[in-house]
């Protein structure tokens, strides 16, 4: 019988590649929580229709992307494709919408039915943001420079550019969606036919086209910027004006679209070129309906969402693992020895003691786990109330009183 494989799709995280994972997200916490962030954990499979409302019956996501099952009640559910969804479901569930703002960070595993490619996974994991409550456009530039500062703590800022948008208010992008299908349909037997069905369900969706004869056509394609209120434009320059204070760099880009309605005003993405195609490793923008259609009151909120198996590939170098002090018993000392281990742990010290052998093959699983210290117990040194200590890339060893052993070794 041949061995069980991992699902493709799926990566089991160990050693180097879940030091990288945790990282990303420690750091990621570490920063959210100087924004003002609380963190919220959601359930990974939620009411189907959770989903199916806020991605858009027709998505390619809910289509064809879902993992959707029926559990034995009936009930059809869905394990989660992404995070907002469900942190807005809870916001109303839990009856928040009226204890606003809230600002939420959350981290936890994705899946979605999709080709696995270079940094992209059926179960994937992401990092997330969600300000939920506030409508200035300050808030949409907070949000970002959280997301870039994320990016600056781990290293990675350097790597990316942050492209952005405006998608303007309902009225500018009733004007632009007209203008969009005037112009596709007079051009629809050159589309895709992908494009030629968003044409009529969804025609924001076309500029996210990667078809060649596509992007030949929406390069000459109307942008939104000609369509923007008087009160879209102030908001957008608002959000600019605020990101050039907070030192955040940014080039704009009219073809970054979100194409479901409850999306309006700020959309963004960070893009790197070091992963090939595959190049967003944070995005998000305004939603200010998406709170209503999960039957709460209309509440403006911003959000981001980044996927950590990209941040992790673009470090470049993975966190190293805790070096360990190994303690060492000689002779009949390991009673005591238990005592001293358990007393190294509990003051936060990683420490470890082989479980048999000499002298010398306890030393020799020392070096083999990369222990940067030795704490070596004999009877005489319990006698006298110490331990000796050995540094083990210096070779360095002293006699430690066994009741500054932690203090010393932290």
């Amino acid at each position: 019988m041949s061995p069980l494989q991992p699902i493709r799709g799926t990566a089991d995280l160990i050693g180097e590649d879940s030091r990288r994972h945790r990282h990303v997200i420690d750091t990621a916490r570490a920063v959210a929580a100087t924004y003002g962030c609380d963190e919220w954990s959601t359930p990974i499979f939620e009411a189907t229709a959770v989903f199916a409302r806020t991605l858009g019956e027709t998505s390619d996501v809910v289509t064809k992307e879902m993992y959707s099952f029926q559990d034995r009640g009936g009930e059809s559910l869905t394990l989660r494709p992404e995070g907002t969804a469900g942190v807005c479901r809870a916001l109303v569930s839990n009856g928040l919408t009226q204890t606003l703002p809230q600002k939420i960070f959350y981290a936890g595993p994705m899946f979605r039915y999709e080709r696995p490619q270079k940094g992209r996974y059926r179960q994937f994991h992401q990092i997330g943001l969600e300000l939920i409550g506030p409508s200035e456009p300050l808030a949409d530039a907070e949000a970002i420079a959280c997301g870039w500062d994320i990016l600056r703590a781990l290293g990675i800022a350097g790597d990316t550019v942050l492209e952005l948008n405006t998608l303007g208010d309902h009225e500018s992008r009733t004007e632009y969606r007209a203008a969009l299908v005037d112009y596709f349909t007079a051009r629809r037997a050159a589309l895709s036919e992908d494009s030629q069905t968003r044409l009529e369900r969804n025609p924001l969706r076309i500029l996210d086209s990667k078809d060649p004869g596509d992007r030949r056509l929406i390069a000459e394609a109307p942008t939104i910027g000609t369509y923007l209120t008087e009160a879209a434009r102030g908001f957008y320059e608002g959000v600019k004006r605020a990101l050039d204070r907070f030192g955040v760099p940014y080039r704009e880009n009219p073809l970054i679209v979100r194409g479901l309605d409850y999306y309006s005003h700020t959309a963004f993405e960070f893009v790197t070129d070091r992963l090939g195609a595959q190049g967003t490793v944070l995005a998000g923008g305004r939603y200010d309906g998406l709170v209503a259609e999960m039957g709460g009151p209309p509440t403006p909120a911003i959000g981001w969402a980044a996927g950590i198996e990209r941040l992790a590939m673009l470090l470049d170098t993975a966190p190293p693992a805790p070096a360990p002090v190994a303690v060492i018993p000689i002779g009949a000392a390991e009673d005591a020895a238990l005592d001293v281990l358990q007393a190294l742990r509990r003051a936060g010290i990683r420490a470890e003691m082989a479980y048999r052998g000499n002298l010398r093959r306890r030393m020799e699983r020392a070096n083999k786990i990369g222990a940067r210290a030795a704490v070596l117990l004999g009877e005489d040194d319990l006698a006298a109330g110490v331990a000796q200590v050995k540094d083990l890339a210096s070779g360095a060893q002293a006699a430690v009183p066994l009741a500054e052993l932690p203090a010393r070794l932290r």
